[in-house]
């Protein structure tokens, strides 16, 4: 059933907007608007002499391998994540389509730091626009603490996020997306390193969960270690119900009522009426000039990552080193958390030195495509493995609340530079490391963009503390110049970077 406020357009079920106009474009009828919210229908590597792709006339549209040649590329903090993604750009999608199946599959393969009890936020470039946009998705913050919760949940965003990201730019169908991770749910994944760390660091309270236990404990009790088969039957089927019924399903369907009851049993104590409030948000992004017309677009806060990247990238400009560009990021993104107001006045304003204190964790992923699509994102639960607690029956994490007891939200970190006038996608670049987040992205950017280091030397000597980072650069632009465009990984961390070309 479709309630008075929603609209159904091409068998989706949206938030209603005003005007026929905004619903036939999927809901972004204004500058800052809420976008869909469910669905109906049931290491590194560089890209190097590369030549157009040619749609081939061997396997299906949807299919990897439907198109041939180069297909742009893809930087993630998970294997699975970047093959899934390079997968579905040889099926013949876009990198918007080739980021929703990666978040749904570090979901699955990276629960420490994405998962559906959580969120994230992303910018889409589109050259046929020659702009940049920003889908906030961050885990939705409760206005006070629950009565009876030990550990008030966030309201999760990721589902509805993800799909409000996939409105931007679609190519493949939704729920052909969403398959790898519920296969891999559900089949069987190997234990990545990044995932092995991260149990290793948290295995004891964590395992004190029972749900946790059983999807991340071995059959000794040991939390797994890298290699070992991970399977989750529970989120698997939970993916399921989420495929066929539409994401909007955990937020007023009938996961949502369930969750509603086992977030008590958790601690979380979620509510039905903030379950279906939740949407992400279509706004501007934080944009700033950079150098031979390009501009460079930052996320927006409360993604306030993108602001303390967006003061580094300044002082940079300005010729501050990049431990003062560091500095001048972490006070800006502190004063904008302590009295709000316009983030570009904060950007020029005189600051004092401080910091946000303790942040949790996040991932980061770059993707662009053979069109000069460009996506970057980063993700969170708030906190490592979020609450710790699984939502019993769902096979999801909770997300902490942030702002309540010592909860803080993480740096969002991530920007897309591009060039307006040539309609071109410059450069995309994300990155993780709490404090040292922002800096990662701004450095790399900085370095790339303003001093032409090579992207390799830009990570190594942009990204300092421990930020690492994710970087997709296109030195003379894309669509146009495939064979300039490098995809890495930073070699400091767990992630695979694929340079996307199939013969």
């Amino acid at each position: 059933m479709t309630s008075s406020a929603e609209t159904r357009t091409n068998g989706l079920r949206m938030a209603a907007s005003p005007g026929r106009d905004a619903r036939r474009r999927g809901g972004a009828g204004g500058r800052a608007l809420l976008l869909a919210a469910a669905l109906a229908l049931p290491g590194c590597e560089t890209t190097s002499n590369l030549v157009s792709g040619i749609i081939g006339s061997g396997p299906p549209a949807g299919a990897p391998g439907f198109v041939r040649g180069f297909l742009g590329g893809v930087a993630t903090e998970d294997p699975a994540a970047a093959l899934a993604a390079r997968n579905v750009l040889a099926a013949g999608g876009t990198a918007t389509d080739a980021a929703v199946a990666a978040g749904f599959v570090l979901s699955v393969t990276l629960p420490s730091r994405v998962g559906l009890g959580g969120g994230g936020a992303c910018l889409v470039f589109d050259p046929q626009k020659a702009a940049t946009e920003a889908v906030l998705f961050l885990p939705g913050p409760r206005s006070a603490t629950p009565a009876g919760a030990d550990r008030p949940a966030a309201v999760p965003l990721l589902a509805r996020g993800l799909f409000g990201l996939h409105t931007r730019n679609p190519g493949r169908p939704f729920e052909e997306l969403m398959a790898p991770a519920e296969q891999l749910a559900r089949f069987g994944t190997e234990v990545s390193r990044g995932l092995a760390a991260d149990l290793a660091a948290v295995s004891g309270p964590l395992l004190a969960d029972p749900g946790a236990r059983a999807a991340f404990a071995g059959p000794n009790g040991a939390p797994r270690q890298a290699g070992e088969t991970m399977t989750q039957p529970e989120l698997a089927a939970t993916l399921g119900q989420l495929r066929i019924a539409g994401v909007g399903d955990l937020h007023q369907g009938t996961l949502a009522r369930r969750l509603e009851v086992v977030s008590r049993a958790a601690g979380g104590n979620l509510t039905l009426e903030e379950l279906r409030a939740a949407l992400p948000n279509l706004v501007p992004p934080l944009e700033l000039p950079s150098r031979n017309g390009d501009r460079i677009a930052f996320l927006p806060p409360p993604a306030d990552g993108g602001l303390a990247a967006a003061a580094a990238f300044t002082a940079l400009q300005g010729g501050a080193s990049l431990e003062q560009a560091h500095r001048r990021g972490l006070a800006a993104v502190t004063a904008w958390r302590q009295r709000g107001g316009d983030p570009k006045a904060i950007l020029a304003a005189d600051l004092p030195a401080a910091t946000p204190g303790p942040l949790g964790a996040s991932a980061g992923l770059v993707i662009f495509d053979r069109s000069g699509n460009g996506v970057s994102c980063a993700f969170t639960m708030n906190n490592l493995f979020g609450t710790g607690r699984m939502a019993p029956g769902l096979g999801f994490l909770l997300a902490p609340a942030a702002n309540i007891g010592q909860v803080r939200a993480p740096l969002l970190s991530a920007a897309i530079a591009y060039n307006p006038n040539v309609k071109g996608y410059r450069l995309g670049v994300a990155a993780s490391g709490q404090d040292y987040a922002p800096i990662g992205v701004a450095g790399t950017a900085a370095l790339q963009l303003l001093r032409s280091q090579a992207p390799l030397a830009a990570i190594e000597a942009g990204s300092v503390g421990a930020a690492r980072v994710q970087l997709g650069a296109c030195v003379n632009y894309l669509p146009g110049y495939p064979d300039r465009c490098t995809i890495l990984s930073d070699p400091r961390g767990t992630g695979v970077a694929l340079g996307a070309i199939d013969q």
